[in-house]
Order: C-alpha cells, then structure tokens, then sequence
C-alpha cells in the first residue's frame, strides 16, 4: 500500500486528500512561513481533492519497541495496545468521548482478546459506547488499520479515530496437536464412563507434540527469510553489502535516539519492572563481527543473517486521524495530511518482498508527482537483502520492461533521504505495530528537515506491500 502525507506551516489550506497511497502533509501556523514556503522555487502543489474531506494525523506515539523475551515477556498484547492509547491521550490530550472510534491491527492474535482494539480501548478508559476493532494483513495491519479510519472519516462516518497496531512476540499462542485437540474435545462431548475410556485408549505420545504459529507462507510453505535469501541471490547483493546497510540502519537510528529525534517514543511503566523509556535492539555493532554469524535460513550458503534481519519485536503505536476541521477547530495543529493510499498484491512466491518496487510508480502517478518531488523516504525494513533487491529493481530498465511492463524504471530513492533515523533492522518490527511507527517518521522528518512530500512504503506476507506518500508543505 502506498500513502502521501504533506507538511504545512501553519493555515491549513483545503489541501488534503489522498495522493499516492497515504498522504501527509506537515501542519504549521503562520502566513509568513507559508509565504516564505511559495518564494521556494520547488513546486508547491498541492494534492487536495474537490469533495474530499482533508484528514490529518494530530500526532502519534508509540512504546519503546524491545526485542522478545525481555521487559514485555509477561504481558499481554492488550497491556501493550493500552500503553499506546495512554500515551496518546497525554501527548493531544484528546478528550476521550471525542474519539468517534477505534482500530487496531495486530498479527499474532491471542486467543483471550481478539478484537485487542476493545480490550485495550476499555482498559485505557474509553467509553463503552466507543466501537473499536481489530484488522490484520500482515507487517501492514497498522497501515490498515490507519486508512481504515481514512475511509470512515472521508465518508462522514467519523470525524476523529485512534488507528494503532500491537504485536507480542515474547507470548504466541502454541496449540496442542491437531489430535490431541480432537481427542479433548471428544473426551468433553463424552457421556459415560466407558466413552471416555474408549476416547482414551487412542491417545499416542506423538499427540503431544505442539503446532507453533507458522512463520511461512500458507500457499508456498516458504519462510519469509528464505524468500530474502533468495531474492537477494536473484539480484546479486552480497552478504557483505547486506551486512554494511544493516550496520547503516543501526548507525543512524543510535544517532537519532541520542538526539532525541525518536520523539514518538513515550516511556512506559512495566508492572513489577523499572519504567522502560528506549527501544533496546539498537544495537551498532561492526561488520567484522557480523560476518562471524551464520546464516539463518539457507544453510550453509545463504547471506541472510540474524545481522541483517529485523528481530522478533514486542511494541504497540497510536496515532490520533481527524477530519481537519474537527482539529482546527479543538485548536489543533497537526503533524501533516494523508492524502492518499493503495494497496497492490504480488505472486507470493518470487515476489514477496517487491511490493515497493510495483507500488511506487502507480501512487507516484496518481498523484501527479516525480521521485524528485519526494524529500521523505520511509521504507519497512524486514531485511537488509530485501531492501537492496527493491533498490536494484527500481534502478533497472530491464527490470521495468521485463517484469513491470513499463518503459521505463521507476527510480532509485537518493540514500540520503532514506530511512535517515533507521529502520526496522535497528529500531525493531512489531508486526502490527510498524505502520503507525513508518507514518510518524516520515510525518517527524518532514517537520525537522523542512520537506514537503514524503513516501512510505512496506512489504508484507502474502505478497502485499503497502506505501504511504507524504507530501507538501506549504
């Protein structure tokens, strides 16, 4: 899927609509910054559309992202949603009883709460007579969940809607065995004695086995990882380059939160724990010591690694959607417009991790915008070799005309204004919860870096990729 945000300055101009997929624009107050803005010789156009409601993201917040297994390992994915949901109502100080709704994305369900939107809604002190659900599709179930609101509020159903994402990696849900689950369920149905014996007496030691949640693709049987592995074979990246971008995500996202640009973090009190304030997997290291670490997938060749992967992630995010003139009005100033969305789909097999790479072009397109125009680069990193293969893709000709049918490549993103505070190699992936954590980087980095347009754009399981576009600030 792909999105545009735009930044302004300070009057809102009736400039909002969706531009490439999702579409944001930076908010700001003043008739002389916006005078200031159109003396630029850059293109100031704008990408409302007649009959559309603008929509803006006031702010957004998330937990520190932490890798599995550590301060997050005895909560519950609803503790976490909760956190994000608090942590936004501090940041706007939104009155609750003027979120028309809720939604959350999430992945991995847990069983006890699986409309977590609820759960976490109810425990943060929403009303209960605020609706709230819970979407999935994949790494993008946040992004979803955000142009999900989109939708409610463009069409009038809403005007303001919390859209956030959660995943906890250190608890998935491990069934018993397809047999043993039969076998329970039989022994509750039985009536008598003898039933039950008999019931019994099939049981093997084999029906304990467990079925842990699968980490491949339903209709290829493949791991993502392996997918990466091969992508990354199919466009000649070397271990060693996927290595140095790696090392590169880390670099940057240690120097970003060292001065403090990770702005969307708010701390979070751990019950029974010390109050945890950072993401903990950033971590830079060197490319010597990463190329001791074996491969983890394609054995004893392969070049992905753990080095070069996004980890196993615990993290909730929020973000605060409004109809703009449902936030000027509670005298808001928001961060920057959504504009616009998409979602493509690809063959699940070979192209998996391209989504980026047939996405850009149509929300670039459709928005009437070059790859010169955007100032923002946010793209989901779930792996180094996934990256450098939807560089290299978008740099070929030969790629273009052979697999996209296009005249023409799409272009290569300038590194420079590329996932500049890191990425999801080094600040982590809760899978539901990178999405809002992607919007509120590009929305972050339009406002510092004075850029106007931004670009957003993430891969997911199923060969469904999603962008987000962030555009103009005026």
């Amino acid at each position: 899927m792909i999105s545009l945000l735009t930044y302004t300055l300070k009057n809102l101009p009736n400039t909002s609509k969706w531009a490439l997929r999702f579409c944001m624009r930076p908010l700001s107050s003043s008739s002389q910054l916006q005078a200031a803005a159109a003396s630029q010789t850059k293109s100031k156009k704008t990408l409302a559309k007649p009959n559309i409601r603008n929509i803006v993201v006031v702010d957004g917040v998330r937990t520190p992202f932490l890798l599995s297994g550590t301060s997050y390992k005895d909560l519950m994915p609803h503790d976490l949603a909760r956190a994000a949901l608090s942590g936004l109502l501090h940041r706007t100080s939104v009155p609750k009883d003027v979120v028309d709704y809720i939604i959350f994305g999430t992945v991995i369900q847990e069983v006890k709460t699986s409309n977590v939107a609820r759960e976490a809604a109810l425990g943060a002190g929403f009303s209960d007579k605020t609706p709230a659900h819970t979407v999935t599709m994949a790494c993008i179930s946040s992004n979803q969940a955000m142009t999900t609101a989109v939708g409610l509020i463009a069409s009038g159903q809403c005007d303001v809607v919390v859209a956030g994402g959660v995943e906890l990696m250190s608890d998935i849900p491990i069934r018993h065995s397809r047999k043993m689950r039969k076998m329970m369920l039989d022994l509750n149905k039985a009536k008598t004695l003898a039933q039950r014996l008999s019931i019994i007496s099939k049981f093997r030691l084999n029906f304990l086995s467990p079925e842990l949640p699968a980490v491949s693709e339903f209709s290829t049987s493949e791991t993502m990882g392996h997918s990466a592995d091969r992508l990354a074979a199919a466009f000649a990246i070397s271990r060693e380059e996927q290595d140095e971008y790696a090392l590169r995500s880390h670099s940057l996202a240690k120097k970003a939160q060292d001065e403090g640009l990770l702005s969307d973090v708010v701390p979070f009190k751990v019950p029974g724990r010390d109050t945890v304030t950072q993401d903990n997997g950033i971590r830079p290291s060197s490319l010597d010591q990463m190329a001791k670490l074996k491969p983890a997938f394609i054995k004893p060749y392969g070049t992905v690694t753990a080095a070069n992967s996004s980890f196993l992630t615990d993290g909730a995010s929020a973000v605060l959607i409004m109809a703009e003139e449902k936030a000027l009005a509670m005298g808001y100033k928001p961060k920057a417009y959504l504009r616009d969305f998409m979602y493509v789909s690809q063959d699940p097999k070979d192209q998996l991790l391209l989504g980026p790479t047939y996405a850009t072009p149509k929300v670039l397109e459709k928005a009437g915008l070059t790859m010169n125009d955007i100032d923002v680069f946010e793209f989901h990193e779930a792996f180094s070799g996934q990256i450098l293969a939807n560089l290299k893709a978008m740099d070929s000709d030969w790629f273009a005309q052979n697999y996209m049918g296009r005249k023409a490549k799409v272009g290569l993103p300038p590194l420079e204004k590329f996932n500049n505070w890191g990425g999801s190699l080094s600040l982590g992936h809760p899978f539901g919860a990178t999405g809002c954590r992607l919007v509120m980087a590009a929305a972050n980095r339009l406002r510092k870096e004075g850029g106007q347009y931004g670009l957003v754009a993430a891969c997911a399981a199923g060969g469904q990729p999603l962008f987000i576009a962030f555009p103009q600030r005026l």
